[in-house]
């Protein structure tokens, strides 16, 4: 089984006050279109605790298959993506964690700053959420890890 829609949110104060372009929303929308998927929706959000966690909560509550959420993953004191993500996580694939970490270092060494939490939110399905950083060599690094899995995520989930 294949997942069928996707939803992009993007944390970040400057992208919000149109100070910056969504550049990276804009790549992850153009690599989830790709592999298929519908993207159901593409809110940019103010960076916290509280507003990540609302636009997550309506995405798992609208059955979203795959939630992008992109920003937030480091150390900052507006970057909660990660603790938020953890409250929605029934099961943390650690392995595709490392495995972004990997690619992301081949580019970057700063990669191993960021703190990218992925999992599903429910061990019989639900949705696949992927945390990414912030620039669009994250966002390609991170999508180009796990978007080629997807079939395989949800065909393990479903217990097939």
């Amino acid at each position: 089984m294949k997942p069928a829609t996707a939803a992009i949110i993007v944390t970040a104060d400057r992208v919000l006050s149109g100070a910056k372009p969504d550049s990276a929303g804009a790549l992850a929308k153009e690599l989830l279109l790709a592999q298929g998927l519908k993207v159901a929706s593409h809110d940019v959000v103010a960076e916290g605790y509280a507003r990540v966690a609302e636009a997550l909560r309506e995405q798992v509550r609208a059955g979203v298959d795959v939630i992008v959420v992109i920003g937030g993953t480091g150390i900052g004191p507006t970057n909660y993506t990660p603790e938020v993500t953890e409250e929605f996580i029934a099961a943390r694939l650690h392995g595709l964690e490392t495995q972004v970490l990997i690619k992301g270092l081949e580019g970057s060494h700063k990669a191993g700053l960021s703190r990218g939490v992925i999992g599903m939110t429910d061990r019989g399905c639900g949705s696949l959420i992927i945390n990414s950083a912030s620039s669009r060599g994250a966002v390609a690094d991170t999508l180009g890890v796990v978007l080629p899995l997807l079939g395989d995520i949800f065909r393990d989930a479903k217990g097939n």
